[in-house]
């Protein structure tokens, strides 16, 4: 099973980073979701540099490869693990 190490970086399959800050629960359902810094932008995604909340599921989630059949990355965001 996949899990969220809140001060990691990620990319994400459009090509932005994301440095997870931490998780979180919505205050009214319940749900979990990852708050991360996106950086790296350029225009690649409709999200501009800045501080966003994704619910847990989808952040861990799959990349649609029917939508996206050129994607070789198999999750949405993937740990970055080194950047040399």
């Amino acid at each position: 099973m996949r899990e969220i190490k809140p001060y990691t970086l990620y990319k994400h399959f459009k090509g932005t980073k994301a440095f997870v800050i931490t998780t979180a629960k919505h205050s009214e359902t319940g749900e979990d979701l990852v708050v991360y810094y996106c950086m790296d932008n350029e225009g690649k995604t409709n999200h501009k540099d800045g501080i966003y909340a994704r619910p847990l599921e989808m952040f861990l989630s799959e990349v649609d490869h029917d939508k996206y059949p050129d994607v070789k990355q198999k999750y949405r965001f993937e740990e970055i693990k080194d950047e040399n």
